[in-house]
């Protein structure tokens, strides 16, 4: 694995993770009426480093792979996309908005651990835990957005 690669690739979830540092839950998040099932709060930061981790060293390991260029394409909009969805959601409290931009990174995130597959078994397998998040994290989004109808968006 090229290390520079793995770093680059890392510092853009790193930029995505401190939209989560900068639009943290609080207390509008705590007064929320949430499912059974919402993870602990412990388990999110955990969860997330653990993951970035991995779609860095899997994004590294394809990057120089001959045909990889649209696996990095849905990189690149995968975590753009987990870059908007936090200020979107928590930011800005728009629960609506925040499902559609989780359904798209869905999208993206499946998009590319299928071609990651293609190229690099390791790979897909690095980043098929991404994908069971996401579609977790967008049961409690949608559960969030019917629980709370009456959420009032900042503007």
């Amino acid at each position: 694995m090229d290390w520079t690669l793995f770093l680059i690739f890392f510092g853009a979830c790193c930029a995505a993770a401190a939209t989560g540092a900068l639009f943290q839950p609080g207390e509008w998040y705590e007064s929320l009426d949430k499912p059974s099932w919402t993870p602990p709060d412990w388990v999110f930061p955990v969860t997330w480093t653990i993951l970035y981790i991995a779609i860095a060293v899997a994004a590294a390991r394809v990057a120089k792979m001959e045909g990889a260029y649209l696996a990095l394409a849905f990189w690149s909009l995968q975590i753009a996309l987990n870059t908007l969805w936090t200020p979107i959601f928590f930011g800005l409290r728009r629960l609506k908005a925040g499902m559609i931009v989780i359904v798209a990174l869905w999208v993206a995130v499946a998009g590319c651990l299928w071609t990651m597959m293609q190229l690099d078994t390791i790979a897909a397998l690095l980043f098929a835990p991404y994908l069971v998040w996401v579609t977790i994290a967008s049961a409690l989004n949608f559960s969030v957005m019917q629980r709370n109808p009456d959420v009032e968006p900042i503007t």
